[in-house]
């Protein structure tokens, strides 16, 4: 994401309207504006400013994803009890169809075997919980996983 999508977002977010930023840094709004647009850039100390204006890093800032930091947000406000009520094979499934059809083509006792035996070495070796043991096979699984081993389409 350019820097300017950046701003905007984050000013966005904010409830804040180009006005308001420019009263709050002794700047034009048409200057607001160009940051937005990408035609100029603020500098350095202005950048500053609009991160602690939005509430956030200056790293923050630069990288800012509203859809990212929504996600971010839906996770951490979704209790224990409602993450129970998620089917989230099913979820998942709705965008990767493997998900729902691989349980009547893939022996999955087989691997469910040698998976368990990953877990316990996990829990045993580092004192891990079953979830802990299970969130850093998943991690271990996603830094294997090559995405070049994939044909183009299928990623």
């Amino acid at each position: 994401m350019k820097l300017g999508s950046s701003l905007y977002n984050a000013r966005k977010r904010s409830g804040l309207s180009q006005e308001d930023v420019a009263g709050k840094l002794g700047v034009s709004r048409q200057t607001i504006s160009k940051w937005e647009t990408d035609e100029t850039l603020p500098d350095i100390r202005q950048a500053k400013r609009l991160a602690v204006l939005y509430h956030l890093s200056l790293d923050e800032l630069i990288e800012f994803d509203a859809e990212v930091d929504e996600i971010r947000n839906v996770i951490a406000n979704t209790s224990e009890k409602t993450q129970q009520k998620i089917d989230w094979t099913k979820l998942w499934a709705e965008k990767y169809p493997v998900l729902a059809s691989y349980q009547s083509t893939v022996d999955t006792k087989k691997y469910a075997a040698e998976l368990q035996k990953l877990l316990t070495r996990l829990k045993a070796d580092y004192g891990y919980s079953g979830m802990d043991a299970l969130l850093v096979l998943k991690d271990i699984l996603g830094h294997v996983w090559n995405p070049a081993d994939t044909p183009a389409g299928d990623a």
